[in-house]
């Protein structure tokens, strides 16, 4: 693992390489959670991803940027 920080470079490129792969899905105000806590909250609808969460993003960004000596070795992923 990488202590390195996500920059908002990281976040566009990713966004651009799974422009293809992932559906952009909406934020969807709740009026609720905000009278809650006494602020905005906004939530993002990744239930809609074909996956039915978000993990394909954060898959398919690392899978990408492997080597082709990690990719020889091959991927072994959990989702729990």
């Amino acid at each position: 693992m990488s202590d390195r920080q996500v920059t908002y470079d990281d976040v566009a490129a990713a966004r651009e390489l799974l422009a293809d792969v992932a559906l952009r899905t909406p934020l969807v105000h709740s009026h609720v959670l905000s009278a809650t806590i006494g602020g905005p909250v906004h939530l993002k609808c990744e239930n809609l991803q074909r996956s039915g969460s978000f993990k394909v993003r954060g898959a398919y960004v690392r899978i990408a940027g492997l080597t082709e000596g990690e990719r020889a070795r091959g991927v072994v992923a959990a989702s729990a």
